[in-house]
């Protein structure tokens, strides 16, 4: 099989061994030994959709998903390191990037896909979020992390009243259920999925819970030469990431947050030696109270917002220009460990100015966008069929495995059962049907499991190659992407951390915004 440099290969030339080519046998083994549950889930998984569905429930988990996306979580974690809660900030940060590295690193490593659709449809208000793997939900590692972290301090807080304690623990179920259950209704993750998404998000909560504490003092406290073994055995972890079998964008995620958790470390070290922090909390609280006002407030907020926006605006296009001579200079002298679906420095003159793509933190043009969306919930995406590589490859997969199948059964059968069969279609059965299709069934009414049988023997037969490009054809093509932007982002989200827990006390202190 012929492959083009950047790892991606021609349509026509495409398999449906895709995994087992692409993966080594010790991650190929247990993606196969799990891609048969969420195969199986799926049917159902369309039953309870199909049995919920509402317009209105359609907008809320489609709202309600935007609340455990890491774009939410970064445009409100600097208010609390700017109103005087830099321990849950950190803590927060924590949680966050182990959730995103963590649940990024096992989507790579396994490549299981999404949920066929159909017989699913997709309910979502972020065009990139199918292109990622499925296994395990990140939003559900998030949202569970976050939950578990907050009531843990809410249980042991005994300076709010009793009704206001039992408010907040509250809404955090109801925040943790809604995401939890949001992605199996909005088509976008199995049963599996979550569970095991949840899990990890739990697991990561206790290690917070139960370290957290220790971790901030030895952060406050570390030597100059022990932070920078912390950057290090970071950088290490981002390298060791595994590399997909498909052009999947959970490694971009990871990098931007476990370039915010170094920010904020060497951040807090940095500013617990200088002399502005606040000596009423920890020794790198930034300074504020109360009585300051609420606009002073919202202008430490709105100052500390714009200061960030314009530090990615100027510095993400400056290091897409001048990166690319040094990594051609490097790759010259073999000192570049490339990853694949990154185009070589050698291979392009310049990157483009304005990058399309799904950030972290969104472009300050994106803003009015995503006001839009909350205003108006309702403005909501529903796709039907495969959107990334990963679900075209599950498609054919499902599909060639049905036709062995239906060859096998009309080799066993006997003419009278597969007769009776016709008659016999259950709702889960109907769901099946429509696996390894390529659009749903327009009308009501099933078709019996021999036409269905006869429709992927049709299409497996004969055009396999013509069918297999269309295929790859409908779906959604990721950008191309560039060696330097991994660089990129490291120093741009680094900067990021350093800003939010270290600089705006400065910045504060000098215009005027500091108690």
């Amino acid at each position: 099989m012929d492959k083009k440099s950047n790892g991606r290969t021609d349509a026509g030339l495409r398999s449906l061994n895709h995994y087992q080519n692409s993966l080594p046998k010790w991650r190929y083994y247990p993606r196969q030994k799990l891609l048969p549950v969420v195969r199986f889930e799926t049917p159902y998984l369309a039953w309870f959709q199909d049995k919920v569905r509402s317009p209105m429930l359609d907008s809320y988990f489609a709202f309600t998903a935007n609340l455990g996306t890491h774009t939410f979580f970064m445009i409100f974690l600097p208010v609390l390191f700017w109103c005087g809660y830099p321990s849950l900030g950190r803590g927060m940060v924590n949680v966050l990037a182990a959730g995103v590295f963590f649940s990024g690193f096992i989507k790579d490593l396994l490549c299981l896909p999404r949920p066929l659709s159909p017989p699913l449809q997709r309910i979502t208000m972020s065009g990139s979020a199918a292109l990622e793997y499925g296994f395990p939900s990140t939003h559900s590692t998030n949202a569970v992390s976050v939950a578990i972290y907050l009531l843990s301090l809410l249980w042991n807080n005994t300076t709010l009243s009793p009704a206001v304690r039992f408010a907040s623990q509250a809404a955090l179920y109801i925040y943790a259920l809604s995401i939890i259950i949001g992605r199996l209704y909005c088509g976008m993750h199995g049963f599996l999925d979550v569970i095991i998404g949840s899990g990890l998000g739990a697991l990561i909560a206790w290690f917070q819970i139960v370290y957290g504490p220790t971790w901030d003092n030895w952060i406050l406290e570390a030597s100059g030469k022990e932070v920078l073994l912390l950057v290090l055995v970071v950088l290490v972890l981002i390298r060791i990431h595994p590399e997909p079998a498909d052009d999947c964008p959970c490694f971009d995620d990871s990098v931007s947050f476990a370039a915010v958790f170094i920010g904020c470390q060497v951040a807090a070290w940095d500013l617990s030696k200088s002399m502005i922090t606040s000596a009423e909390l920890t020794a790198d609280t930034i300074p504020y109270r109360l009585d300051i006002g609420w606009l002073r407030t919202s202008l430490r907020f709105i100052v500390g917002v714009l200061i960030i926006f314009a530090w990615r605006e100027f510095t993400k296009p400056l290091l897409l220009r001048i990166l690319p001579p040094v990594f051609r200079g490097l790759e010259k002298a073999g000192l570049i460990l490339p990853r694949r679906f990154f185009t070589h420095a050698s291979e392009y003159g310049k990157v483009p100015g304005h990058l399309k793509d799904d950030e972290v933190l969104p472009n300050f043009s994106d803003i009015p966008s995503i006001l839009t969306s909350i205003r108006h919930p309702r403005r909501r995406a529903i796709s039907i069929g495969p959107q990334s590589e990963a679900d075209a490859y599950e498609t054919l997969a499902y599909r060639e495995k049905r036709r062995r199948e239906s060859i096998s059964d009309n080799y066993g059968l006997s003419g009278k059962h597969r007769q009776a069969s016709k008659h016999s279609v259950s709702k889960l059965e109907e769901y099946e049907s429509q696996m390894g299709t390529v659009s749903p069934r327009q009308s009501p009414d099933a078709p019996t499991s021999t036409q269905t049988s006869s429709a992927f023997e049709e299409t497996a037969n004969g055009s396999s190659t013509e069918d297999e490009a269309q295929m790859f054809s409908m779906i959604k093509k990721p950008r191309v992407r560039y060696d330097v932007e991994v660089v990129t982002r490291l120093i741009v989200y680094m900067g990021i951390g350093v800003i939010v827990v270290d600089v705006m006390a400065y910045v504060f202190d000098v215009i005027g915004l500091a108690p």
